[in-house]
């Protein structure tokens, strides 16, 4: 996995068929914030990966419209923060995995959600989100498609369930200090079916648990406020629920092996579906 500190650009996935203010607008304010350039990206499919007899004319044109949204999209962030230096690139590859190749030097990976459904994720040859999240050695983003209603003071969800939480922590106490919002840590209690007559000392346990996964975190970021919570439920419905009016829900996903769906994590996948705010997964282990 990359260090996120050592990554110098931010990527961004430019779908040219697609409005893209939303994840524009993420993208340019955190390049601002951590004064890192974006890139910004089109990938072409190359001649071998297209039906067509003759693919020659049909991927120029598409090059040719990759290029006009690339110019417009730089010339929008450019206008939001004159001081974000954009760079532009059209590349030839399909898009997951240009993004993924280039994710062990990039700080993250900003994508937006198309709203497939679970067998178009991995039917659609256009699907960016369950391939890039699952396989990006850097965080990535998912930013919807509709505009976000926050709540003030702002915050931040983390979801944590144990010792490879760290590298999500590390990631949101950061975005956190950031944006000077306070923090929310969640560490979902999931009753068995057969729920045990000593649920309340259980939870307990967990609370236990989840105060010293962070404990440490407040004393390197005491501009952040951190509060400690324990709900008992589903852990996507539960995340989900507590980042309805979140800046940004983060969340871990495990490198070891597995198909991509595996690979990605059942919360994750759920969160992708479910959170209305954006959901940042960061690779851990």
């Amino acid at each position: 996995m990359t260090n996120t500190a050592e990554g110098r650009e931010i990527l961004v996935g430019i779908d040219p068929a697609r409005d893209c203010h939303m994840l524009l607008a993420w993208a340019a304010d955190e390049a601002h914030r951590r004064r890192l350039p974006p890139r910004l990206l089109v990938a072409v499919p190359a001649q071998h990966q297209i039906e067509h007899v003759d693919a020659s004319p049909h991927m120029m044109a598409q090059r040719q419209e990759g290029a006009r949204a690339l110019e417009a999209a730089a010339s929008w962030v450019r206008e939001r923060h004159a001081d974000v230096e954009v760079a532009t690139d059209v590349l030839d590859g399909r898009p997951a995995q240009i993004l993924i190749g280039l994710s062990d030097r990039a700080r993250m990976i900003v994508l937006g959600s198309r709203h497939l459904s679970r067998t178009e994720e991995f039917l659609s040859a256009g699907s960016l989100v369950v391939p890039v999240s699952a396989q990006a050695r850097c965080p990535v983003v998912v930013v919807g498609d509709a505009e976000h209603v926050t709540q003030e003071p702002q915050y931040l969800v983390v979801g944590v369930d144990g010792r490879p939480s760290k590298a999500a922590l590390a990631l949101a106490f950061g975005e956190a200090s950031l944006r000077g919002a306070a923090l929310r840590a969640l560490w979902v209690w999931q009753p068995p079916a057969l729920s045990p007559k000593d649920e309340p000392s259980l939870v307990r346990t967990q609370r236990t648990l989840l105060s010293e996964t962070v404990a440490g975190w407040s004393e390197k970021s005491p501009d952040v406020a951190l509060t400690h919570e324990v709900p008992v439920g589903h852990p996507v419905e539960e995340l989900a629920r507590a980042a309805d009016h979140a800046l940004a829900v983060v969340v871990g996903r495990r490198c070891d092996g597995g198909y991509m769906g595996m690979r990605l994590g059942s919360v994750v996948h759920g969160l992708l579906h479910r959170a209305h705010c954006p959901v940042i997964t960061v690779p851990v282990g």
